[in-house]
């Protein structure tokens, strides 16, 4: 053929400036659009055998060969696909943005589609601009009486385009690295780049640097080695779940994940209607690093990876979780990094919610032992969820489980029937097992119960339940104190006013506080001197204050009162001497001790006393302990 030069033929909606360097978040996507392509250029070849269009050779070898070589500043990418004649590189390459793989599915949009051609767009052949200074293309077609072409641009409007020296079917596209590029020419940062975005491409990857040093052995022959595939062309995902080890999802996970601890368990999805979707989602150990986890979801379009966690197709509060998700469907647009059709999307996001759901509710159903012992772990996930997602709430609102200060897992119905004679349709939770052990030994003495809400997502769960359940209300352990607790008083009302007067005013005087409440009650324990109670309602404004202060907001017109009331055990050896002696002048100063320490020490039941409070509570012992010489 004669040499042929020409100006690229560039659409009105597609200004080529703006392709080579704004096209594309990162520079490095055009590893996986020109693999992308080999990818397909293979795939539309065994299309065509399939169909009796075309025989291919016993021994036709479909790989993608990659060659790096730094001394010459290029990477070559081979492979022995449908190849292109000079009309087709005309048609596909000078006319920016028609694309061969649009064009290929639509002349074959009646026949076979087993396979499915990754590109649709003919726009990622020109990412190669982004880290090249010029391209080449050397081409030989599959089609009889080819011949060979070679193409070249230096990244303006003009190519040329003329005979060429291929001698195998398949295309070669050479890259001359510029400046901007020259990181690739690296071959770890090429390697790790090929199995960042293709490492479940489904044909083979070879990388090889030619200027690589061939390793000798002792006696200096060359140790032959049998080159490996940078991917995985059959990943777990696209198998069915029965065909599945437990074991080989773990190594999948492993190796996808770089995650050596065991996952909890995991979702199998395979769905060919109305869309096609196949991947695996694990649940990880969450426990309470919630706050600082971070999942991971690869999205993946017919295995050509297109990002992280992609919150149109993931559920947020999926996010926690690892996994991976193919959707040769996903309405990509140009770049593939983003989503168009919003409606399909969410048919998309909402079907996988729908699985994780009832995956959750199945394992719940069928072993609800091991359900109870990976909820440690997963409840994060899985209120996080009922707080975003209403339908998610609904499927699993019957599964959701509290763990008791007896170490029972017990759903909200199971709590609420087996503690109704104590408490009706109230639910007394602990946020710290250590700080409120005062408060859950009286429970656990009076064969009371309560159940633990020490996440940080658990105080926002908790409003959402009550919303959700009207007719019943949540209080923290020492919020109120319930007649359970309470014994027979040997006071009248009228001396448990006075007394009440009389002790309060004791206590305002020793701890120097005017602000303080004070009640007189007589507990079952004689053990218990004094304990502070807390309104849920103020508990819960204190909270909202003090997490809005936190985020920088001005809250002053909100700071409230404590409203905390010092509750006196008036059959505790302590709480007599003081009200024995607290009008004796000789007393005075073991009374204000006594009331102070007190205090302190229900203080220290309700929550850690600062700094300054916590130094005179240490040296106020001392001066207890003194006294004992």
């Amino acid at each position: 053929m004669n040499t042929e030069k020409g100006n690229l033929s560039i659409h009105s909606e597609n200004i080529f400036p703006i392709i080579k360097k704004w096209l594309y978040s990162d520079h490095d996507i055009f590893i996986r659009e020109l693999i992308s392509n080999a990818s397909d250029a293979m795939t539309k070849l065994r299309k065509l055998d399939a169909m009796g269009e075309y025989s291919l050779e016993e021994e036709a070898n479909f790989t993608v060969e990659i060659l790096v070589d730094d001394k010459a500043k290029t990477i070559t990418i081979k492979d022995t696909g449908i190849g292109m004649t000079d009309e087709e590189v005309k048609k596909y390459i000078n006319q920016i943005a028609f694309s061969g793989a649009e064009d290929f599915l639509n002349m074959y949009k009646d026949k076979d589609n087993a396979e499915q051609i990754i590109g649709h767009f003919g726009l990622g052949f020109y990412s190669s601009f982004m880290v090249a200074e010029t391209v080449e293309i050397h081409s030989l077609s599959y089609k009889d009486g080819a011949e060979p072409i070679h193409w070249s641009c230096d990244g303006g409007t003009e190519f040329e385009l003329e005979a060429g020296t291929k001698t195998e079917r398949g295309t070669d596209i050479i890259l001359h690295i510029s400046d901007d590029g020259k990181e690739f020419l690296n071959s770890w940062t090429l390697r790790t780049t090929i199995e960042k975005y293709c490492s479940f491409m489904p044909f083979e990857i070879f990388l090889t640097n030619v200027n690589e040093k061939p390793e000798k052995d002792e006696e200096g022959n060359i140790i032959v080695k049998e080159p490996s595939p940078l991917n995985n062309t059959t990943p777990l995902y696209l198998k069915k779940a029965s065909e599945c080890t437990p074991e080989e999802y773990k190594e999948f996970y492993r190796k996808t994940f770089n995650d050596f601890k065991e996952p909890l368990f995991w979702i199998h999805l395979n769905m060919d209607y109305p869309f096609r979707l196949k991947g695996i989602l694990y649940f990880p150990r969450l426990g309470k690093e919630f706050d600082n986890m971070e999942g991971q979801i690869k999205l993946y379009n017919s295995q050509v990876f297109i990002a992280d966690n992609i919150k149109e197709v993931i559920p947020e509060f999926l996010l926690l979780l690892k996994g991976v998700i193919d959707c040769p469907d996903l309405p990509l647009n140009v770049s593939r990094s983003f989503l168009q059709n919003d409606g399909f999307v969410k048919k998309i996001s909402d079907y996988i919610t729908k699985k994780v759901a009832d995956k959750l509710k199945s394992l719940f159903k069928k072993d609800r032992e091991a359900f109870e012992g990976y909820w440690g772990d997963i409840h994060p996930f899985i209120k996080f969820g009922a707080l975003k997602d209403e339908k998610f709430f609904d499927k699993t609102k019957d599964i959701l489980l509290f763990k008791s200060i007896n170490g029972k897992y017990e759903t909200l119905p199971e709590y609420l029937d087996a503690n109704h004679k104590n408490h009706e349709n109230k639910v007394y939770y602990v946020t710290d097992e250590v700080i409120q052990a005062q408060y859950v030994n009286m429970f656990k003495s009076h064969d009371m119960d309560a159940i633990l809400m020490n996440h940080s997502i658990d105080q926002p769960f908790i409003s959402h339940m009550e919303m959700k359940n009207q007719d019943v209300k949540f209080a923290r352990i020492d919020a109120d104190l319930t007649d359970t607790l309470k014994g027979e008083s040997s006071h009248s009302e009228e001396d448990l006013k006075t007394l009440t007067e009389g002790l309060e005013k004791t206590f305002k005087k020793a701890l120097n506080n005017e602000n303080l409440k004070v009640q007189v009650e007589t507990l079952k324990s004689e053990d218990i001197s004094a304990i502070i109670l807390l309104a849920e309602e103020s508990r819960r404004m204190q909270d909202m204050t003090k997490m809005y202060g936190m985020m920088g907001m001005d809250m002053g017109a909100m700071n409230m009162p404590t409203d905390e009331t010092l509750v006196l055990n008036s059959s505790n050896t302590l709480v007599k001497f003081i009200i024995d002696h607290k009008d004796d002048e000789a007393k005075e100063s073991d009374v204000k001790l006594f009331c102070e320490q007190l205090y302190d020490l229900a203080m220290i039941s309700h929550k850690p006393l600062d700094p300054n409070n916590m130094t005179a509570f240490i040296n106020r012992s001392n001066k207890i302990l003194e006294k004992l010489i």
